[in-house]
């Protein structure tokens, strides 16, 4: 069972996403937060294995929250109304693992809790293409990247299967394909060859 903890500060809003997700049978809401600051407390309490997280909160703000929720193991989506490209990059950097707006569609919402309980990182569509093109310079791949994510690019750009880098990297190859994912997901990119363009045309291979 997930254990999905809700941050925001709309009654409504937690009332909806509780009535939806309490009728699915692998999750289930243990608790609900107003504002960043009891969500904090919350997640230190409650221990819950997803956290979704509004940006706009009173007392303490989304990305206020994430700064603090650190080191505590709970995997956070932003659910944002506010599609402020600018918004996209410090979250995921504040270690957010999914970024999507509060239009999502209710059935996707339920895959995107599964997927990053399960380890990956997801975007919105339109939250990865701000991660690429947002206001100013697009932002650097080291920004968002881990360094195991970084040494996985780099080898995706020399033309390295998941076998080859996880001979490479003397890992599992399940655990390539999840970096991998990531990687995708991260620079809002389909597919591999993609990927392996965007390492070349920054520098990174």
């Amino acid at each position: 069972m997930i254990r999905v903890l809700i941050a925001d500060d709309h009654p409504v809003v937690r009332q909806g996403l509780r009535t939806f997700l309490d009728v699915q049978d692998d999750l289930t809401v243990i608790g609900e937060a107003a504002d960043g600051e009891e969500a904090v407390a919350l997640a230190e309490s409650l221990t819950p294995d997803v956290l979704l997280l509004d940006l706009r909160m009173p007392v303490l703000d989304g990305l206020g929250a994430l700064g603090r929720l650190e080191g505590l193991g709970v995997r956070v989506i932003v659910l944002t109304s506010v599609s402020d490209p600018v918004d996209v990059a410090p979250a995921m950097r504040a270690g957010a693992a999914g970024f999507l707006y509060k239009d999502v569609d209710p059935a996707a919402l339920v895959q995107a809790i599964r997927a990053v309980h399960g380890g990956q990182v997801l975007l919105a569509p339109d939250a990865a293409v701000a991660m690429l093109t947002g206001p100013g310079p697009a932002p650097d791949a080291t920004a968002v990247l881990t360094e195991r994510e970084l040494e996985v690019l780099r080898l995706i750009a020399t033309g390295c299967s998941n076998r080859e880098i996880a001979r490479e990297l003397l890992v599992a190859e399940k655990t390539v394909k999840t970096h991998v994912s990531n990687v995708l997901m991260k620079l809002g990119v389909q597919d591999r060859t993609q990927a392996a363009l965007y390492a070349v045309r920054h520098g990174l291979a």
